[in-house]
């Protein structure tokens, strides 16, 4: 095969990127606008020798920067790939969705698609992505005797937007919501892929190497695989304070709030308590032999909790950035709470390395079937 060169929009700390490098592939230029970020890509690049292009801001780059800075020709990119900032997709958000001008984000990324046509593109969101619509309706405004909804208010309108983009670039694609757990990454985190072809070639999601019954396949990883011989000897961590510790001391390991004596809840939720949604962050506290849920941008908040299994703490930054299946020597910048946010916005490296391989069973010839239409879903999890 030839040189598998790769451009990476919304690079954040690399997790993404540093999968598909596993697979085979060749960053050669990362965009990034947050500037601790980028310093955490500075500095690793360095430490680690590496020549690589590192640009700001998407909305301010063309497709011509990016093919100048890499010496590349329009067509001879073999991918691009990116996430375009996930808040307005969000079920935890607002859901103002492409009407918020962090949505609107995804044109760049088809826009750069479109003047750099690459052999394929990746592109990788929230699972809320799925079902986000155009204009979002206020909850109060929705049930019995609310007026019919607009097209642009209707759930996915916005996700058929950015399908509809692709298809006037000319791309086939196929797109799906994969669990990382599923790929050997010892955490359960969904994603929305979607990976397109220039070409019109076989693509495929790729296929799972791990389930959660083991049914033919290894089991799901867990918590204790994921952080067997990391040497942690001062972890960094907020402590508790002792209006959450006088709860947590009550939580066994792999339980929540739901484990607290009923009447400690009313003192212990405060308001929360009879809010909606099942709140399975609060008070939570890790399992060794289940794999981690989603790793947060926050462990220590309280809606957000991820209490170590066997102590009275978060789990430390580094035993975050192992769960994601970053390097032990690589180095996050900023303060703590900055490297626990790039942490948990990462992309699991377990899953871009499953997406590179098989983008790259397609350049071997190794997918044999055909995409037949524009778009293919699958949901693969097994």
């Amino acid at each position: 095969m030839h040189r598998l060169s790769h451009i990476s929009l919304f690079s954040g700390a690399l997790g993404l990127d540093l999968g598909l490098e596993q697979a085979g592939f060749e960053t050669l230029a990362f965009v990034e606008l947050d500037p601790v970020a980028r310093q955490t890509i500075h500095l690793n690049l360095n430490r680690l020798n590496r020549s690589a292009v590192v640009l700001e801001d998407v909305t301010r780059i063309t497709a011509q920067d990016l093919l100048e800075a890499t010496g590349l020709q329009v067509g001879e990119a073999t991918l691009v790939s990116g996430g375009p900032p996930c808040q307005p997709f969000s079920t935890a958000g607002r859901r103002a969705a492409i009407q918020d001008p962090r949505g609107s984000l995804f044109r760049d990324f088809v826009r750069l698609i479109e003047g750099i046509q690459p052999r394929f593109f990746v592109m990788e969101n929230v699972r809320g992505l799925l079902s986000a619509a155009i204009r979002h309706r206020p909850i109060e405004q929705r049930g019995k005797g609310a007026r019919p909804y607009e097209p642009d208010e209707l759930p996915g309108s916005a996700f058929q937007v950015i399908l509809d983009e692709f298809e006037r670039l000319g791309y086939t694609y196929v797109y799906g919501l994969l669990n990382a757990a599923d790929y050997g990454v010892p955490q359960i985190r969904e994603r929305v892929i979607i990976i397109g072809s220039r070409d019109h070639e076989p693509i495929a999601l790729p296929k799972p190497t791990h389930s959660q019954n083991g049914s033919g396949l290894p089991r799901w990883r867990t918590l204790r695989e994921a952080l067997e011989g990391l040497r942690d000897p001062e972890p960094q961590y907020p402590p508790y304070p002792e209006s959450r510790l006088r709860f947590l001391r009550l939580i066994p390991e792999g339980g929540n709030w739901r484990s607290l004596p009923p009447e400690l809840l009313p003192e212990a939720m405060g308001g929360a308590l009879h809010s909606g949604g099942g709140k399975v962050g609060f008070y939570r506290r890790l399992a060794w032999d289940k794999p981690s849920p989603t790793i947060t941008t926050s462990p220590a908040q309280k809606a957000t909790d991820m209490c170590h299994p066997s102590e009275l703490r978060p789990i430390s930054v580094r035993e975050a950035a192992r769960i994601q299946g970053f390097p032990d020597d690589w180095v996050f910048c900023g303060s703590m709470a900055d490297q626990y946010r790039q942490i948990g916005n990462a992309v699991p490296l377990g899953l871009g390395k499953a997406i590179g391989d098989s983008l790259i069973a397609t350049l071997r010839g190794e997918n044999k079937t055909p995409v037949r239409q524009v778009g293919l879903f699958e949901v693969v999890r097994l």
